[in-house]
């Protein structure tokens, strides 16, 4: 794909991603962005998906193309020289011709405040660069498909409307365009049920007990549609998965899941991320912006990283949850606020009360449900089951055939702590299935940033107390811990020097030297060829 404004002639796939209620091959997209490499990165996502794509470098040009091609939909950058993404919507839909097509906005995941403005003009969504392809998949099918849903329901009332004309039978007319509404809005609903599946509790992989406690809390949960909750857990356990799985399974479904990272607002612009802001209410305030909570008004917001929120903002929060109003900033009028807060965290929160950092009534109340996710070390029993699960995910987004994971690398995932828990295991995966270039998985195949331990609830400490007390010499203290290390990652590995070599994170030529000062013998069980 080039900047040319033309369409690309790139040889058009049908992408498995793609609904079959979609025909890709008549889906046109326009991108408009200034920088040469956002273009080509997102033209080429799109053209392996079997959109046609035309990329074009300003808003000017934009305005033109839009306007002789008519794309089915259009993404934006926001930050462009001359004319930016906001104005350059504003003026799409200004006109009549481009006015119905559905407008993507990019932006910085630092840029909030663009993302409200964005909202504001006209736009429909945003994806955030760095760009994840599967993110640009899912949200442009989507609005392609809500896009045709809605197009197929105007083209339909415009012939009612042309049969009321002639027939004057306005009571028959008014039964048919009801009929009309009901089929749109239940195809709308297979749309909404997708994105309900796709965050669905059936994301959760896994069979132990933490698991299966988590599920019956979300269940629980969907159900009651107003109480607040709270999810603790570390880094990558999956706590946006479970907001997301309370949110679309639950009466709120039909209306915004809005999520916001409370460690990225800007400090001088929290309140009115939060509430929104009137013209003229601080310098720079041009016009009437929307807050979050306007925006997720009916559904939910989902507030994520809650302990980094700025000690101001939490008493402005607590009231909008005591009582469901808040005000913008710069007006006098209180608003209704029908939102159900989901807030997540990965902070010790009663640490951050104890120093006077977090409040401790936000706290209590925020918590009427709190939900624990533990870190995947603590449910080993579900690495295997995650780690097949991603394994076939990811093999069909590269279309390629789910490969075998062998029982020597589950042993090699299940001795490593994961301190990024589920992500982490996800990269991992992701990492060994192109690395075996589509063949079974190997220990070989799996990179780890330190080296796995061969039990992770015995820490070095442990290993070091199991050396027979007495006054030993030095040199002998480290030759039996290191035999004993080398020892166990060899029956991990099953006798394979090669992959035991990898585990430990050494050169093969080092392990054999290792072995043969330490006089390490591959017990005869245990035996491969290497």
């Amino acid at each position: 794909m080039s900047n040319d404004p033309q369409p690309s002639k790139t040889p058009i796939k049908e992408a498995s991603i793609m609904s079959d209620s979609i025909d890709a091959k008549n889906a046109k997209i326009l991108i408009v962005d200034d920088f040469p490499a956002n273009l080509n990165l997102l033209g080429q996502t799109l053209e392996s998906a079997g959109y046609k794509v035309v990329a074009v470098p300003s808003g000017t040009h934009a305005l033109q193309i839009a306007a002789r091609t008519e794309p089915d939909l259009i993404l934006l950058d926001v930050m462009m020289p001359e004319m930016d993404g906001f104005e350059t919507c504003r003026r799409l839909k200004a006109n009549p011709s481009t006015a119905e097509i559905p407008v993507i906005f990019i932006t910085a995941k630092d840029e909030i405040e663009s993302l409200i403005e964005g909202f504001e003009v006209g736009g429909v969504d945003y994806i955030t660069k760095p760009f994840n392809e599967k993110e640009v998949w899912v949200r442009v099918q989507n609005h392609l498909e809500v896009h045709r849903l809605t197009q197929a329901l105007l083209r339909k009332n415009k012939e009612l409307q042309e049969e009321i004309t002639q027939r004057k039978q306005a009571e028959l007319a008014r039964d048919e365009a009801e009929d009309a509404r009901q089929t749109a809005n239940a195809q709308l609903s297979i749309l909404s049920q997708r994105e309900a599946e796709r965050w669905g509790i059936q994301g959760f992989i896994g069979n132990s007990k933490t698991i299966e406690r988590i599920l019956d809390d979300v269940r629980q949960l969907q159900t009651f549609g107003t109480t607040s909750v709270l999810i603790l857990g570390e880094s990558g356990t999956g706590k946006e998965l479970i907001a997301r799985a309370i949110h679309f399974g639950g009466s709120r479904a039909e209306g915004a899941f809005i999520p916001l990272n409370c460690s990225a607002i800007p400090h001088e612009l929290a309140e009115s991320t939060l509430f929104g802001h009137l013209k003229g209410a601080f310098t720079g305030a041009t016009t009437d912006r929307k807050g979050y909570f306007e925006l997720a008004n009916g559904g939910t917001l989902f507030l994520d990283e809650i302990g980094d929120m700025p000690l101001e903002l939490q008493a402005k929060l607590l009231r909008v949850l005591e009582d469901g109003t808040f005000t913008p900033v710069g007006g006098t009028q209180e608003q209704q606020a029908d939102v159900r807060v989901v807030a997540a965290t990965n902070a010790d929160l009663h640490a951050k009360i104890a120093s006077g950092a977090f409040r401790e009534d936000l706290y209590y109340r925020l918590a009427r449900f709190p939900v624990q996710v533990p870190p995947l070390r603590e449910r080993k029993e579900d690495i295997p089951l995650l780690a097949n699960h991603f394994l076939e995910m990811l093999a069909q987004e590269m279309r390629i055939e789910s490969p075998a994971l062998t029982p020597e690398a589950v042993r090699v995932l299940e001795a490593y702590p994961f301190p990024g828990n589920v992500r982490e295991l996800k990269n991992q995966i992701e990492h060994a299935l192109i690395k075996s270039r589509g063949k079974a998985i190997q220990p070989e195949h799996l990179h780890f940033i330190e080296p796995p331990t061969t039990d992770a609830d015995s820490p070095i400490e442990a290993m070091v107390e199991a050396i027979p007390p007495g006054h030993l010499p030095y040199r002998e203290v480290l030759d039996r811990f290191e035999r004993q290390y080398i020892e166990k990652a060899l029956s991990v590995c099953n006798g394979n020097r090669s992959q035991t070599a990898k585990m430990l994170g050494i050169d093969r030529r080092i392990l054999y030297d290792k072995m043969a000062r330490l006089d390490i013998d591959i017990p005869a069980s245990t035996k491969t060829t290497n």
